[in-house]
């Protein structure tokens, strides 16, 4: 049997302010924008990529609550790239925040953001560019 993940939830406060960091602001392709009764199915992912984000906006207090810390403060998202400088620009130009300098470690060069949100990501690029 063949798996992989399709989606990944990611609750955020609004969908057009999401819309505009992840396709506006750092090139990913928006899938999915369709309405659904009382909210909208919106999927975003990375050029090429498989694996997407489902925007949910979140809908009663504990998912507003949770929006920005879903993954309890740690890093939950890791986006790999090819060219660490040209994202490091577009992220901050969206309104993405860097929590540190970049760093070489052994698997790339990587350095954590947030997004407009608080949700921890890695910008990585890896140090073997086919992976």
């Amino acid at each position: 049997m063949r798996q992989k993940i399709g989606l990944v939830a990611l609750v955020v406060p609004d969908y057009d302010s999401a819309i505009s960091f992840y396709v506006s602001g750092l090139g990913f392709d928006l899938a999915q924008d369709e309405i659904q009764g009382k909210k909208r199915w919106v999927v975003v992912r990375p050029r090429g990529a498989e694996t997407g984000l489902l925007i949910a906006r979140a809908a009663n207090a504990d998912q507003s609550a949770a929006v920005g810390n879903q993954t309890g403060g740690r890093v939950g998202f890791f986006l790999h790239t090819d060219d660490f400088d040209r994202d490091a620009i577009a992220i901050t130009g969206a309104g993405g925040k860097f929590q540190e300098n970049p760093r070489d470690e052994i698997y790339g060069r990587v350095a954590v953001f947030t997004d407009p949100f608080g949700n921890m990501w890695d910008l990585i690029e890896p140090a073997e560019q086919d992976q």
